[in-house]
């Protein structure tokens, strides 16, 4: 109060003077806060910035992340999601995202080059696996009175066959670090190229040999055994778009196996004898 009857009391002249005093303090006040607002934020996003890192660098040594050896791939990772044969998350599979040895992935690399130029895009569903993911497919098989998701990808085979059909094992290859599960994604459509059945079907019909010649690449219609199982023939642009992926992936480098079209392993993968168990993430 005594300052404002001071002020009031002053000549003109000296009253401007102790107004542009205060509105200067008073805009210095207001710059000062914007200052510190700025750099909380600044400091924010390199937080941020350093998480994102963190993560990225997560992968072990001699591992990348697909995504950034190939970014133009898709990744949908069905063990990290419940829609899988299991029905629910994959144990090792902390994130959404694909490892890859660095020698596997330089080769996938090649394949996806190869198959851009032809309009399509890779579309991957599981690379590098835990071996604690196939310990828990194991406890799984072992539960015989759990069949959630038979009708999505077992319907034609009793659970208690799994094993000795060699659909589950107590190892395999996707933990050596060098084997991917994929098939393509059509850019002219926006959707998955059709295969003619489904990512993970135990069945016959996953078999690259079913209504073809994967040697020759010529499609014949014929399948093993007497009748077809549930899932019938596939026809003729089934069976060539199979081809189509196995012969891109074969040109870089992978090989195949008899009974999964989406199944490829580097034929030089680096790590043949170690079974690797640290997480996806």
């Amino acid at each position: 109060m005594d300052f404002l009857r001071r002020k009031k009391d002053l000549p003109t002249g000296r009253k401007r003077s102790v107004d542009n005093f205060a509105q200067s303090g008073d805009s210095a006040v207001r710059h000062h806060v914007s200052c510190c607002i700025m750099a909380v934020f600044a400091v924010m996003l390199l937080a941020l910035a350093a998480c994102r890192t963190t993560g990225m660098e997560s992968a072990p040594a001699g591992f990348v992340h697909v995504t950034d050896a190939v970014p133009d791939a898709i990744l949908e990772i069905r063990y990290y999601s419940t829609y899988n044969f299991v029905g629910d998350r994959i144990d090792g599979y902390e994130k959404p995202t694909a490892l890859l040895t660095m020698e596997a992935a330089k080769a996938l690399k090649a394949v996806s080059d190869d198959v851009m130029k032809q309009g399509y895009r890779l579309k991957i569903y599981d690379a590098y696996r835990p071996q604690r993911a196939v310990s828990h497919f194991m406890r799984w098989a072992k539960q015989t009175a759990d069949t959630r998701m038979k009708a999505c990808f077992y319907p034609n085979l009793d659970k208690s066959v799994l094993f000795a059909q060699g659909y589950i094992a107590e190892k395999s290859g996707h933990s050596r670090g060098s084997t991917v599960d994929l098939t393509l994604f059509d850019m002219a459509t926006g959707k998955e190229v059709d295969m003619g059945g489904t990512f993970d079907w135990f069945g016959k019909e996953s078999h690259p040999s079913w209504c073809g010649n994967p040697e020759t690449l010529v499609y014949t219609g014929e399948f093993a055994g007497n009748a077809p199982p549930n899932g019938g023939k596939i026809n003729a642009v089934q069976f060539q778009n199979r081809m189509r992926l196995r012969s891109a992936m074969l040109r870089h480098g992978f090989k195949p196996i008899a009974e999964e079209w989406w199944h490829f392993t580097l034929a030089k993968e680096p790590y043949p004898e170690t079974y690797f168990d640290h997480p996806v993430r």
